[in-house]
């Protein structure tokens, strides 16, 4: 069975990741065993949502 996950760009209210922060946040969820499915923008193309999945 597998689970999923949303990660996104934007933290907070007025908080958004640049790339490469956004990049390595990515990447530490890779290590926990995520993979990245697809990739989503938001609110005009402003920031984005990562959807992540991995086996339980």
């Amino acid at each position: 069975m597998k689970e999923y996950k949303m990660v996104k760009q934007a933290q907070g209210f007025l908080k958004v990741l640049k790339d490469e922060e956004f990049m390595d946040l990515l990447n530490q969820e890779a290590r926990g065993g995520w993979r990245l499915v697809s990739v989503v923008a938001g609110q005009g193309g402003h920031y984005m949502k990562a959807i992540l999945e991995r086996e339980r």
